[in-house]
């Protein structure tokens, strides 16, 4: 079986932090807020990329959150954007859905 080789995301350019988690600690960006919205134009795995004022589920959590609170973490040379959930659930990005404001 042939081995292939993930290129590794670069580091953004924040400092880190730790962040407790279920079973230890990751390392999260102190991002500023006024670079939020690149970094999530950046990180977004889908099209279209929501506002920073959409209402969104964490569908672990089973709770709403604005897109802004979003959270970004390193490890395994990866930069997870996560729910502001994650370290009780560990709700990513794929783990959100939309909610409608009705």
């Amino acid at each position: 079986m042939e081995t292939v080789e993930k290129p590794m995301a670069a580091p953004l350019p924040f400092p880190l932090r730790p962040l407790k988690v279920d079973g230890g600690f990751v390392d999260e960006y102190l991002i500023p807020p006024d670079m939020k919205g690149e970094v999530l134009r950046k990180l977004y795995p889908f099209v279209p990329v929501p506002s920073m004022s959409a209402l969104m589920l964490d569908v672990h959590e089973e709770k709403r959150f604005r897109v802004c609170e979003f959270r970004v973490l390193r490890g395994y040379g990866m930069n997870w954007l996560v729910s502001p959930y994650f370290p009780t659930s560990g709700g990513t990005v794929i783990d959100w859905e939309e909610v409608d404001e009705k």
